[in-house]
């Protein structure tokens, strides 16, 4: 055989290899992408929703729910989302019934919260201005954090409070709004040592401010009044529930401060704030003048029950601790209250309050309030 002929007999030998070699490098190039790059997307959109809930009945496959997911937007293709979770295993431990999910959620863990057995997934979790432990604990339930009893025993516990060096009854106060990555099955007193880290390092400094002197006369009256950080967070919290309109927490602040104050204002130094009331109907539901508390409208049986220390309609002072969490603007309302004459405000609609320094000038805004409730209806 020639030398020539040698050459293309090597040459069409090496044409199947090259053939493999391209076709193997594309396969793990395609695998390399498929358990690399693919389980770290983010599709975000589902159709404007930040969260969504599907479905998975007990004979639904895998194909079934890729299928669903993408009809709600919350993946771009159903045929490869279903071959990822095959790879995985998944398909084999799908979770049955309801399973909420977050549009903004990466390709890994939207199957960790579908399937079973894929390790702990981690989720976002935000905690507005005002929410109470509560609703904390709510949410963290829904998202497979932790148990919601597990998380509010956690913020009872007197141990763990005290090395928080939390004075009141909870941590409640001190769980910073906020939004945390947390893991599912996380350990209730770690997430509440994680929410009272972040208040500590996002409230020292307006704790510590001062200001000219202008700034410090609002301090120096809450100190005359014996009011401390605990305290001026006890009052912000129920300057967050009261007060709808950001721009009017520092007025209601000073009308709280003035009934404080007062040795003329009746009854002498009540606060007489409806969101204490609902406050004590939750942390005591089976008290009975709560019952039937549909966690808005309080009844008379609940402004009568001095039994219920969260009751600043029959109590003076502040109640035994927050009632939820407030935000940084609710406490640098107390700190920098406003200076008025106000005891009294009620609601005018959108949000906002009139405000009045006269019982009679108040009870004038209370039937305007009812004529247009009346008028509304």
């Amino acid at each position: 055989m020639s030398q020539g002929s040698r050459g293309k007999a090597a040459r069409r030998g090496r044409g199947p290899e090259l053939a493999l070699a391209v076709f193997v490098g594309a396969a793990i190039a395609g695998l390399t992408w498929l358990f690399l790059v693919y389980p770290a997307a983010r599709r975000g959109h589902a159709r404007g929703a930040s969260e969504l809930t599907v479905v998975v009945a007990a004979d639904d496959g895998i194909d079934d729910v890729a299928e669903e997911l993408e009809h709600l937007g919350a993946i771009d293709d159903a045929h490869l989302f279903a071959l990822y979770a095959r790879l995985l295993g998944a398909d084999e431990h799908l979770r049955r019934g309801p399973v909420r999910l977050r549009a903004d959620m990466t390709i890994r863990t939207l199957l960790a919260r579908l399937a079973e057995g894929l390790g702990p997934t981690q989720i976002d979790i935000l905690v507005p201005e005002g929410f109470d432990r509560y609703e904390i604990a709510a949410r963290l339930e829904r998202w497979d954090v932790c148990a919601a009893d597990d998380f509010l025993r956690a913020t009872e516990d007197r141990a763990l409070l005290d090395e928080l060096e939390i004075p009141g009854p909870s941590a409640e106060g001190y769980l910073f709004p906020d939004t945390y990555t947390l893991e599912t099955g996380t350990e209730p007193a770690e997430i509440v040592r994680r929410f009272v880290r972040r208040f500590r390092s996002g409230t020292v400094d307006v704790f510590a401010e001062e200001g000219d002197a202008r700034q410090r006369a609002p301090r120096e009256r809450l100190r005359a009044l014996g009011l401390r950080d605990h305290e001026v967070l006890v009052l912000a919290s129920i300057v967050e529930q009261e007060a709808v309109a950001r721009e009017e927490q520092p007025v209601i602040a000073g009308v709280f401060v003035n009934r404080l104050e007062s040795d003329t204002f009746l009854p002498l130094h009540r606060l007489q704030a409806d969101p204490t009331i609902a406050y004590g109907c939750k942390v005591e539901p089976a008290r009975r003048s709560c019952e039937g508390f549909d966690g808005r409208r309080i009844t008379r049986a609940m402004l009568e029950d001095e039994s219920n220390p969260y009751n600043t309609y029959r109590l003076g002072g502040l109640p035994p601790g927050p009632i939820c969490n407030p935000g940084l603007p609710a406490i640098r309302a107390v700190l920098h209250h406003a200076r008025h004459d106000y005891f009294y405000f009620v609601a005018r609609g959108g949000g906002r309050h009139v405000f009045s320094a006269t019982l009679d000038a108040h009870n004038d805004g209370v039937a305007d309030l009812r004529e247009r409730e009346r008028e509304a209806e």
